[in-house]
């Protein structure tokens, strides 16, 4: 039976034609990836960790990498791999930066305390790799785990120092209310966890934080915005105009707000 909270944080029944865009971002991402594939712009299948699905992919651009810019994709936690979102990848590629794509396990298989782990290492060999400054974006649960790669400790110091700039985009910053959620049978959160996995109760970080979010969004998804700025001090754009699935199309286009502020804050 739905809990009175699951529609609040159900994006696809407020968006037209929700179901088409999984399809579209698939057929995207493979001609993308076949694009780089035949120009060896891209190394695929880079493990950072033993699991199968602990590897990325990694998109470079014409000549040396003006640093890395990794992606880390959403679906709460328990949906999607690296494999449809490939073509969000060209607007910061192709301004000179590689690019990242990690896949990490799912939930009920972990826990968001073990992909936040994940995450780190995956950024961790991703910078092994590719020299320079870092700068770290996601979608959704991705604009979370990015988030929370900026808690002490998480990243080795030698990386952690190489971050610019952190873009989480329409991010869950406190997981709290998700206890109150049907989708929690899954996720399995209990409220020690949703607490020490919540970006709104980390310190302050350092590093600048730009969140960016689509108007139409549903409005939890404004508030948990809001919620990140308030605690962190940090930027909050709302883009007027785009819902929780078309908010990163922007990523694809080099000259886009949102490219800019990524690679230019």
């Amino acid at each position: 039976m739905p809990k009175p909270l699951d529609d609040a944080y159900a994006n696809a029944a407020y968006i037209p034609d929700a179901a088409s865009y999984p399809p579209r971002w698939e057929a995207e991402a493979e001609a993308y990836g076949t694009r780089l594939a035949v120009a060896i712009r891209i190394r695929p299948g880079l493990m950072y960790g033993h699991g199968t699905r602990q590897a990325l992919d990694l998109f470079l651009p014409e000549g040396t990498p003006q640093g890395l810019v990794v992606f880390v994709h959403g679906g709460y936690w328990h949906k999607f791999d690296r494999s449809i979102w490939s073509h969000f990848a060209e607007g910061a590629r192709a301004r000179g930066w590689a690019v990242a794509m990690p896949s990490y396990d799912l939930c009920p298989r972990v826990r968001i305390r073990d992909i936040t782990r994940q995450v780190a290492q995956a950024i961790t060999v991703a910078a092994q790799e590719i020299a320079g400054p870092i700068r770290l974006t996601g979608h959704s649960a991705g604009g979370h785990l990015v988030a929370r790669m900026l808690e002490p400790g998480l990243l080795p110091d030698a990386v952690a120092e190489r971050v610019a700039h952190v873009m989480p985009i329409s991010p869950l910053t406190d997981l709290r209310p998700l206890l109150e959620l049907t989708m929690n049978e899954t996720l399995g959160l209990d409220r020690a966890e949703a607490m020490a996995e919540s970006p709104i109760a980390m310190a302050p970080p350092k590093v600048p934080v730009t969140v960016q979010v689509g108007g139409d969004e549903r409005p939890v998804f404004l508030d948990h915005a809001r919620w990140l700025e308030k605690a962190w001090g940090c930027g909050n754009v709302v883009i007027p105009g785009k819902h929780h699935f078309d908010v990163i199309d922007a990523l694809k286009d080099p000259d886009s707000a949102m490219v800019t502020t990524l690679l230019e804050r």
